[in-house]
């Protein structure tokens, strides 16, 4: 990046040779974002605006039939929340290697590339997600201590996306609202 278009973007030469990411093409800041977190029984959502949530907030769940049937739910959603990136959740091992449900979460996510061009689509780690919500629920007086397996999902949703904005406001080169 040019030394001038730096000082035009109010950033030190030293941010330029040490962020990881090119300054140039660095995607604008998401404003209403969308996190699926994939189920076959059960998606579970969660929503974040950078004008309106103090953080991500669970958007409750879709009873699974199929991906197309899902996509069709998602596309209303998308439209009347005015969402303009979509995170969707890909589970790993501990370890770091994929589950049985990897390769079929990624499908799903190239099928919304496809459907959704017009957002910026991510996939974040999802491990341990349900787990940590299962946490949180006993330890949450809106949940009365107790695990609700009907608001599970949609809680790992915002657990996934919590991840998700916590990684993109440390990668960001610039101040952001997030969180």
């Amino acid at each position: 990046m040019p030394l001038a278009l730096a000082k035009e973007a109010s950033i030190t030469y030293e941010q330029i040779m040490t962020h990881p990411i090119d300054i140039k093409t660095a995607a604008p800041e998401p404003k209403s974002i969308l996190c699926v977190d994939y189920g076959t029984k059960i998606v579970g959502l969660a929503s974040y605006s950078t004008e309106r949530d103090p953080y991500p907030l669970p958007f409750g769940r879709i009873v699974y039939k199929n991906d197309d049937t899902l996509i069709e739910e998602l596309s209303k959603i998308i439209e009347e929340e005015c969402i303009d990136t979509l995170v969707v959740g890909v589970p790993y091992l501990t370890d770091g290697t994929p589950t049985k449900m990897t390769n079929r979460i990624m499908s799903f996510w190239l099928k919304c590339q496809n459907t959704f061009t017009s957002l910026e689509h991510h996939t974040q780690d999802e491990t341990l997600s349900s787990f940590e919500a299962k946490e949180r629920m006993k330890n949450l007086p809106q949940y009365n201590f107790k695990v609700d397996l009907k608001k599970i999902d949609e809680l790992a949703a915002s657990i996934i996306l919590e991840d998700f904005v916590k990684k993109i406001t440390l990668l960001s080169p610039f101040p952001t609202s997030i969180l």
